[in-house]
């Protein structure tokens, strides 16, 4: 995932309405009349993270039957879930180097977190 994808699907993921509604549609579809029944605000509200969320490639909408439903798109999450892994595989990788050298430099004194 590049970095200006990464980006824009935190963006859209930093509002706690659109992280909700994305936790639920992972456990299955669900329509947009559906989300608006759990959540404290409209249906029309709903719709709008809806579109936000199909924007950045998380969720997909399919026609069954007379109802629209949306799906997580578990490969998008999946490349997402991959590129923070790496981050912070990363970042653990610094700090050990970093507790080592400090414990080389000084190896009586106690390291404090």
């Amino acid at each position: 995932m590049r970095a200006s994808d990464l980006s824009t699907v935190c963006a859209a993921l930093a509002d706690p309405t659109r992280w909700d509604i994305l936790a639920r549609l992972g456990e299955g579809a669900q329509s947009a009349s559906a989300l608006a029944r759990v959540f404290p605000v409209s249906r029309q509200a709903i719709a709008k993270h809806l579109e936000v969320l199909r924007e950045v490639g998380l969720v997909e909408s399919e026609q069954r039957g007379r109802e629209v439903v949306h799906i997580a798109v578990g490969a998008r999450l999946s490349a997402l879930a991959r590129e923070l892994d790496r981050i912070g595989r990363s970042w653990e990788s610094r700090l050990r180097s970093i507790k080592e050298l400090a414990e080389r430099d000084e190896p009586d004194r106690p390291i404090r977190p």
